[in-house]
């Protein structure tokens, strides 16, 4: 019996008629890690004693009814977890073992009695879009091992197309949880700016950063959103938004919706598979009622360049805490203080990670201030400006979740531009603080996944699941299995 058979809710039925126990599937999880992720390469550390010995408390006081209730998960490693190693996929964080404190995310799951089953690779302090950009794993794409998973948020979409955990949390700053479970056939939400604690998260770029569920289904994914969303004192730009019920919100009738189609979204650079995918879906939507009209959202095409001038200067002020005085990696060969934090960065940091401070810091100095950082910003509110006019009129805004389907191992990572390009689609919604979601919607010639990209008004995740699950339930995309971890026991 695999974890990959079952929905969240299936599994709450199972364990109310003691079909199953929260041991059982504990066992489950770390049965297909020992299968596959020698493979996969997913995990980084695992939590094996902390979820059996929750998962035999959960049997004993027989404590099914909560949300999450024994159903295994993960957490991308740059969420901090008490008393677990919690280190970015960076040479930096390597012996940070024992935090302090658990994320208010982790503190929400764990109180919907989850069962945290380990933490997942990324590319380094969340840099990068193939997770190759980790220190000390690549993580491979469990639908062909030749390909990357996407990232930063790689490790979390694998460990879920691979059958190990049920669901994964992910961190979106520029489409670092879209990207890869577009990549890995997954549902993956970015939540609006705000809706999720950021409180526990090691920042990236704190206006951008945001924590989201990635799973194989809209539903799955509307009910861990359930129990993570909502207001948090302790993090400064969370939300007093009243959370409503996601799950509530599913449903197969969506006639009347409009949609908004920009055409930018299907412009050059997108492959032809690509945009056919997005015409089929489009027919779909239609079939079930729905209207969309091609739109123009003109500020898209200087998103790209507005997103790493503020994500790097913002990266470039965020990691200057790691200077290997009071946690981190501290050299051994310095001379000095000052030399100290110069080696101390120069051994900790990777390649992609020193590239993105230089620029960030060039960006915040002197004239460049004026001339770079804050014209990204104006560039930034014509961006959000484009997108209040089109939900005006339209529900939701739909078009491809990426360029391409999952490219190849070190086809990108030696040319930094090129593979900036890999998030071209997703930086708006960040930019703009809206919630969007990538669902499956087909497969490449090369039989890997494609994802479609529906982006909602702020706070409005209702209508982004309910369109989802619609689409979702008229098609079978998500069904198909990949090589590694989904094949029938």
């Amino acid at each position: 019996m695999s974890l990959y058979n079952f929905t969240i809710k299936q599994i709450e039925n199972m364990l109310h008629k003691k079909e199953i126990s929260a041991e059982e599937l504990a066992g489950m999880a770390f049965e297909q890690i020992e299968k596959v992720d020698d493979d996969i390469k997913a995990f980084l550390t695992l939590n094996k004693e902390g979820a059996l010995e929750k998962a035999k408390q959960i049997d004993k006081e027989n404590d099914y009814d909560k949300k999450l209730a024994a159903i295994p998960g993960a957490i991308k490693d740059n969420i901090v977890t008490k008393g677990i190693r919690t280190t970015c996929a960076s040479k930096m964080l390597e012996n940070f073992n024992d935090p302090l404190y658990d994320a208010t995310v982790t503190e929400k799951l764990a109180n919907e009695n989850s069962l945290m089953i380990g933490k997942v690779n990324m590319d380094e302090f969340a840099m990068g879009s193939s997770t190759e950009t980790s220190a000390f794993k690549k993580t491979v794409n469990p639908w062909n091992h030749d390909h990357v998973p996407g990232g930063s948020s790689g490790g979390s979409a694998a460990a879920v197309a691979s059958g190990e955990v049920m669901y994964t949390l992910g961190t979106d700053t520029g489409g670092s949880i879209r990207q890869p479970a577009s990549f890995c056939g997954l549902v993956g939400m970015k939540p609006t700016y705000g809706l999720v604690s950021r409180f526990g998260l090691v920042a990236f770029a704190p206006s951008l950063d945001q924590i989201g569920p990635l799973t194989r289904t809209v539903e799955d994914n509307a009910r861990v959103l359930e129990v993570i969303a909502g207001h948090d004192k302790n993090d400064s730009t969370s939300s007093n938004q009243t959370i409503p019920s996601y799950l509530d919100a599913l449903s197969e009738d969506i006639k009347g919706l409009k949609i908004a189609v920009p055409k930018e979204f299907l412009g050059e650079g997108v492959s032809e598979e690509v945009k056919e995918s997005v015409q089929n879906a489009l027919q779909m939507f239609e079939l079930l009622g729905a209207t969309w009209d091609e739109v123009s959202l003109p500020h898209l095409a200087y998103a790209d360049a507005a997103y790493y001038l503020i994500a790097n200067a913002e990266a470039s002020s965020s990691l200057a805490r790691f200077d290997g005085v009071r946690f981190g990696n501290r050299s051994d060969n310095a001379k000095d203080m000052i030399d100290m934090f110069k080696q101390s960065r120069t051994e900790g940091f990777g390649e992609e990670v020193k590239r993105r401070i230089l620029m960030g810091t060039i960006v915040l100095t002197g004239d460049n201030n004026e001339a770079y950082f804050r014209k990204a910003q104006k560039v930034r509110t014509l961006i959000q400006n484009d997108f209040n006019a089109a939900f005006a009129q339209y529900d939701i805004i739909l078009g491809p979740a990426t360029p391409t389907a999952a490219f190849k191992f070190d086809e990108k990572i030696k040319d930094p531009l090129e593979m900036y390009t890999s998030d071209i689609l997703t930086v708006p919604a960040n930019l703009a603080g809206l919630p969007a979601l990538s669902v499956p919607a087909g497969f490449s010639e090369a039989g890997l996944p494609l994802g479609l990209q529906i982006i909602g008004k702020h706070f409005d995740e209702q209508t982004v699941y309910r369109a989802a699950h619609a689409y979702e339930k008229a098609t079978n995309h998500h069904k198909k299995r990949p090589e590694t971890g989904g094949a029938e026991e």
